[in-house]
């Protein structure tokens, strides 16, 4: 009969939990709905992604094609961000080359939170002896400064901008791994994690669908402003000719192109850089509204 009592006992408190997640998610949508700030950079940011999705509809210019009498040509409405050493327009690969660097930045922060986060998850629930031979790998990697650590992944695997994914990727798992292990060890100790292990739900279960919601949100929250770190790794890579190539158009690589070009043609590095510019600001933006919208002390107010 006890037993009976607390397995029903276990099963109301798994139910207020998703109840109570529920109901935490839509305050946080509310809160930030009421940040204009947080709203105009996903407003921004919406508008820079769908743009690089369009670009074959809306860009005025085949971004490859060549056309040497048009060389090295000032902005104009014929050529709004005007044309590179080649005769390519400009703004046609402004839009192109922002297929790839958001492309570029959401792979690498997926590579970030899914080790990461296993990593975290696994050294936060267990404990122990595998928590400390976590913790010394994840401290192994912050020893080194994130660009060089990527560096250093580049010139092991090679030069081409799936190795910069995967460069910028591994070096941005320290940060999240600590993220969701400082909110598991919180997390393993409620009410609800109990009850699941008194109901006989496997580790493995209790860690997926009972302690990874908990997670979720500050792993959210660094996601977001590591998109923009990403980006700007990558582009950075790029930028030293460690990432893109051509014929693959990408903001950092554009800039490295322009460089040469700078006294007689600013253009070129200009409008990548400020594609760069506004997509970090619109990704921040967002990154620092959802924060606020998730700490309850800043709801509260």
């Amino acid at each position: 009969m006890q037993v009976a009592e607390k397995r029903n006992s276990a099963v109301s408190q798994l139910d207020a939990k998703k109840t109570k997640h529920q109901s935490q998610l839509w305050t946080v949508w509310l809160g930030l709905r009421k940040n204009r700030i947080a709203m105009f950079g996903a407003v921004l940011l919406a508008a820079l992604v769908i743009s690089a999705l369009i670009a074959p509809v809306v860009a005025p210019y085949d971004p490859l094609k060549t056309a040497i009498g048009d060389r090295l040509l000032a902005p104009s409405r014929a050529h709004l961000m005007g044309t590179d050493q080649f005769g390519r327009d400009t703004f046609s690969r402004v839009l192109y080359g922002g297929r790839t660097s958001l492309w570029l930045g959401i792979v690498a922060v997926s590579i970030s939170v899914f080790i990461g986060g296993v990593l975290g998850l696994i050294s936060g629930y267990y404990g122990s002896a595998v928590d400390v031979l976590i913790s010394r790998f994840i401290d192994l990697m912050l020893a080194m400064p994130r660009i060089l650590l990527a560096l250093i992944i580049v010139f092991t695997l090679g030069v081409g901008i799936v190795n910069v994914m995967i460069a910028v990727g591994i070096s941005g798992i320290p940060g999240y791994a600590r993220i969701v292990r400082s909110s598991v060890l919180s997390a393993r100790e409620q009410v609800y994690v109990e009850a699941a292990l008194v109901v006989g739900v496997p580790n493995w279960r209790i860690m997926m669908r009972h302690i990874s919601p908990n997670v979720i949100a500050p792993v959210l929250v660094v996601a977001t402003l590591g998109l923009g770190e990403a980006i700007l790794a990558a582009a950075g890579l790029s930028f030293l000719g460690l990432g893109a190539r051509p014929p693959v158009i990408e903001w950092g690589y554009m800039i490295s192109e322009g460089r040469d070009k700078l006294s007689v043609a600013w253009w070129l590095m200009t409008f990548p850089g400020i594609a760069i510019m506004l997509t970090v600001i619109a990704i921040n933006l967002l990154g620092d509204g959802l924060r606020d919208a998730l700490d309850p002390r800043l709801r509260s107010r």
